[in-house]
């Protein structure tokens, strides 16, 4: 990390949009029914969904390996349905910032990953 301070920080960022994503994800799924038993079955569903699809395809140490494309498809479905599913519970504003900050964060990322490290 010596040396890439940016890096760092992006990537503990994107590490909290991951987080945050699944917990929106889950607080939908949650609202999506009305008896509690039920809830929580709807909200863990899609929960484990977004959690399989991540660490199958995009997770560092993901089981598959796709292509850049498929990589960023993944992190799109995941990240932007958090945003998404913010939204679906009534946070509107909260939904557009989280996905700006989630598509700014994932470009920088990318950017960051593709160019060699400093010489120390």
């Amino acid at each position: 990390m010596t040396g890439r301070p940016w890096w760092a920080a992006n990537e503990l960022l994107a590490f909290l949009l991951e987080l945050a994503a699944v917990a929106c994800l889950f607080w939908w799924g949650f609202s999506l029914a009305d008896n509690l038993a039920v809830q929580l079955l709807t909200g863990t569903a899609v929960l484990a969904a977004a959690v399989a699809l991540w660490g199958l395809f995009a997770a560092p140490r993901a089981r598959f390996r796709p292509p850049l494309a498929g990589v960023l498809a993944v992190k799109a479905l995941v990240l932007g349905g958090g945003a998404l599913a913010l939204y679906g519970v009534g946070h509107p504003v909260a939904a557009v910032a989280l996905g700006a900050v989630v598509v700014a964060n994932t470009a920088l990322a990318e950017t960051f990953r593709r160019r060699p490290a400093p010489a120390a």
